[in-house]
């Protein structure tokens, strides 16, 4: 394995490619969005549709009982009800998946141009296969998933990556992905809107708005970088702070403090919330145009007809999330004794799979108030300001299956070694190496997180 994670890292450099010029991958995203027809409009209920309002169970569905439903969620405190919203149930656990193969001796990344209806710019670059389990088991009538074969049969191929990955906990209740890569050495046929491209260049593309989606984004934040640490050349790495905290760190040194307090934070936890029929929402209402909040929200339920050219299924009715303004999420780094460090924070939010996460340093939605932050927030509420120590700032989209238009801003900036020496007790400074060794794992680092350690570049 070493050999190989050192082939991703000589990947990870290479922002020009081998086989596709990172120019001519732009200019063909941008030609299939300007050809693409999308059409989405807002909708009223149409109960012939195969989404409705089940007046029933008090939930929306589908006809054949699929993909996922909208309940409701309350949640509380030591029984004081503190929030209660609508949340998605999908409990099938789908593929996010990437293909990669050495091509003229380097690391291609097979990546898809898809079309999700609520993506805001039509076409984003997706993992290879981006499938829910009614996706590749055809449960809508659909055609089937290019590529399934090679994460159904992953075992005949080398595994650099699978595990069961959480999504967004503020909008799913306890859904889940599997994320994989495999690396082949046979002929891969390259299918329309398919193309290779290194590393290197997937995280080039992701320094543009809204281009590169949010699965592709979580796959490659756990290539194991910094698990193999014998054969490294520091002199690939123009930080030497950061291939010091890939390589020159032992995750085996960490692991009990971190979990001691994210133990900690799960063990006394006195909040508990229960899912409930929509209609018991006291402060959201469901009419035929969905699920609307009546008081300050971050996000309604809508309906929309849509009609996509090259999809499995190519005009139907579905409800969606559509966030009220751009969230903002951050990742304070810094340098502790030339090792790159960064500040997350225990986060919890109420659809986790277990509780709670290790989340970025900055989790604000749309409508977060900025007038009880603390010294972490207020810091990196100056450094933005001042426009100082920023290192990466671009928006990026949630997945447009579920979500329409919902946007963030990502910032990741470098603040001096001697600020924030001391921290509120929900941070954690922690190395590089040990962040991507616990990617390796089950519902520890959240969407948000996994998505900022994504755009790191070498």
């Amino acid at each position: 394995m070493d050999d190989i994670i050192n082939k991703f890292i000589n990947s990870w450099r290479n922002v020009e490619g081998n086989v596709n010029t990172t120019a001519n991958l732009f200019d063909w995203i941008t030609e299939l969005n300007k050809k693409t027809f999308v059409g989405i409009t807002e909708a009223k209920l149409d109960n012939d549709a195969f989404w409705f309002y089940d007046k029933e169970q008090d939930i929306i569905r589908n006809k054949n009982n699929s993909f996922f439903t909208i309940v409701g969620v309350k949640e509380y405190v030591k029984d004081v009800l503190i929030k209660e919203q609508p949340i998605i149930i999908q409990d099938e656990i789908g593929f996010l998946g990437i293909i990669a193969k050495e091509v003229d001796g380097e690391i291609n990344l097979l990546i898809q141009a898809k079309i999700e209806p609520g993506n805001i710019n039509t076409v984003q670059l997706s993992p290879t296969i981006q499938a829910t389990k009614s996706n590749f088991t055809q449960a809508h009538g659909g055609l089937a998933s290019n590529y399934l074969e090679y994460f159904v049969n992953a075992s005949h191929y080398e595994i650099i990556l699978d595990q069961i990955q959480s999504e967004q906990g503020a909008r799913f209740n306890k859904k889940r992905n599997r994320n994989m890569i495999v690396l082949v050495n046979e002929d891969v046929e390259i299918k329309k809107n398919f193309a290779w491209m290194t590393l290197g260049q997937v995280k080039e593309l992701m320094k543009i708005d809204n281009l590169v989606n949010m699965d592709t984004r979580t796959v490659i934040s756990g290539i194991p970088f910094g698990l193999n640490n014998e054969k490294v050349n520091a002199d690939l790495f123009s930080d030497i702070a950061l291939f010091n905290s890939l390589y020159k760190t032992n995750p085996i040194n960490n692991l009990g403090k971190i979990y001691n307090k994210i133990n900690d934070n799960k063990m006394f936890n006195d909040t508990r919330k229960e899912i409930v029929p929509l209609s018991e929402l006291g402060s959201w209402d469901v009419n035929d145009n969905g699920v609307f909040p009546m008081e300050d929200a971050d996000f309604l339920v809508q309906y929309y007809d849509i009609e996509i050219e090259g999809r499995e299924v190519r005009k139907w009715q579905q409800p969606l999330f559509k966030a009220k303004g751009i969230a903002t999420f951050g990742l304070i780094m810094k340098n502790i004794s030339n090792v790159k460090h960064f500040l997350v924070k225990i986060e919890k939010e109420i659809g986790s799979f277990d509780i709670l996460e290790l989340g970025p340093t900055i989790l604000w939605e749309s409508t977060h108030k900025h007038d009880s932050n603390n010294d972490v927030d207020e810091l990196f509420k100056t450094y933005v300001n001042d426009h100082k120590g920023i290192k990466y700032s671009v928006i990026l989209s949630e997945e447009g299956g579920r979500f329409y238009h919902e946007q963030n801003k990502n910032y990741i900036i470098e603040i001096d070694e001697d600020e924030l020496k001391d921290i509120p007790a929900e941070y954690l400074w922690v190395d590089l190496a040990t962040l991507i060794y616990m990617i390796q794992f089950n519902n520890t680092c959240n969407i948000q997180l996994r998505n900022l350690i994504s755009l790191l570049t070498i």
